[in-house]
């Protein structure tokens, strides 16, 4: 029965581990995924419990005195996201050019 549990345990949080890796590159919330395949595979396994202890304590430090830096947003990066969002649309819509 406790090779039952630690495969599903393994498979369940790598699962997931491996969804927060993905989250990465595409869009989703990779720093709440990643953590919770930690806290998953960190019920059996050894590496997973010091990996999720370094990530606490990289979290704390990074939300301690520091903030993470603000982007600006100004009217010319506003004005270019519009406009790509706009020819998107525009190409999405009428792909050969034609309105009609």
């Amino acid at each position: 029965m406790r090779h039952v549990r630690t495969f599903v345990v393994a498979v369940v949080g790598g699962t997931v581990l491996a969804l927060g890796i993905a989250l990465i590159v595409l869009p989703g919330p990779a720093f709440l995924v990643i953590p919770a395949g930690l806290a998953i595979l960190a019920m059996e396994f050894a590496w997973a419990r010091r990996w999720l202890r370094s990530a606490r304590a990289v979290l704390v430090r990074r939300t301690g005195n520091e903030s993470a830096p603000r982007k600006k947003i100004t009217v010319q990066s506003a004005r270019r996201s519009a406009g790509f969002l706009f020819r998107q649309m525009r190409r999405t819509l009428w792909p050969n050019g034609k309105h009609s």
